[in-house]
């Protein structure tokens, strides 16, 4: 009996100490970090793969990464940022604009780092100073200037006097771009038309509009024209539109040329801001918007297909 209520006080004590180390605190050297991703195409992905790679390589095995893609569903991305909260993640990858929106308005505590994110104040409504947002919210952006852009448009372009602005209304990045671009064109001698669409199921009658109106197309950086791109060179191919704008994976379908950057950079860039912040070096409240470089690259077959000169400093885009 005296044996039995030793070994009784034995697996108490036992198991207080296990019930003790399991409400301790966290390892310092093991992090949760809560990935969204808004949709799945090319430029995300590899923004995604080049946080990670960058998280893993600074912190090998001290990351449990959480990643979810939400469909281009922003319903879904809330439902993803709620999850990760309860899973009380370190820090939280915004990947694209309503990912990061939904993260930002969730919680004010939680570090939020954002990419393949155009501009920061007009999707946040706030005014940063010397591109530090404060608070929880920082990352990285894919914006080229739109000076740039135009330039490029220019460059190409040089003859054509009408340009027609394609672009999702229901993305605040989108129109700040296309408002930007307008402008600068203007002031470069075009005739500028807005075509807005709604969702996928009106662009294929907005790109038509266009295409049978203006000489040249430009679509921003925009998650809809990225989903849907094939719609848009079905048609503007057909008419022998050219159309000019986004990044290297819409290029690659339906634009002649673009300014872009390489998204596993711009991801890897993120990731070692994410890699700051978890080990205490930086504040995130201290971090200002990271930019990476742009280059040139064009669609080979399509300016074949409409007898296009390119111009120097052009590279052909991966088909």
């Amino acid at each position: 009996m005296k044996k039995l209520k030793k070994s009784v006080s034995v697996l108490l004590i036992v198991a207080l100490f296990a019930s003790l180390a399991a409400c301790g605190p966290k390892d310092a050297a093991e992090y949760t970090v809560g990935i969204c991703q808004l949709v799945s195409h090319d430029a995300h992905d590899e923004a995604t793969k080049g946080f990670m790679n960058a998280i893993e390589e600074a912190l090998p095995g001290k990351v449990r990464f959480l990643t979810e893609t939400a469909a281009n569903e922003v319903s879904a991305c809330s439902t993803i940022i709620n999850t990760f909260l309860a899973e009380d993640v370190d820090l939280i990858l915004a990947n694209a604009t309503p990912a990061l929106q939904v993260a930002a308005a969730a919680t004010d505590t939680v570090p939020v780092l954002g990419t393949s994110i155009t501009e920061y104040d007009a999707i946040l409504g706030l005014e940063s100073k010397n591109g530090i947002l404060g608070g929880n919210v920082s990352g990285t952006s894919d914006l080229a200037s739109l000076e740039a852009q135009a330039q490029m448009v220019k460059t190409w372009f040089p003859n054509l006097k009408t340009v027609g602005l394609l672009y999702c209304s229901a993305e605040v990045n989108s129109q700040y771009q296309v408002d930007g671009m307008k402008e600068e064109l203007e002031a470069l001698g075009y005739t500028c038309k807005f075509y807005p669409f709604i969702d996928s199921n009106d662009l294929a009658g907005v790109t038509q509009s266009a295409a049978d109106s203006v000489d040249l197309i430009y679509v921003p950086t925009d998650n809809t024209v990225a989903a849907n791109a094939p719609i848009i060179d079905n048609i503007c191919r057909y008419e022998k539109v050219p159309v000019i704008g986004g990044d290297e994976g819409i290029c690659s379908i339906c634009t002649v040329a673009t300014l872009c950057i390489d998204y596993y950079a711009l991801g890897y860039l993120t990731g070692q801001m994410a890699v700051k912040i978890l080990t205490g070096e930086e504040n995130i409240s201290q971090m200002p918007i990271a930019y990476a470089e742009h280059y040139g690259v064009f669609n080979e077959q399509l300016c074949k297909d409409l007898g296009l000169s390119v111009p120097q400093g052009y590279k052909a885009t991966q088909s």
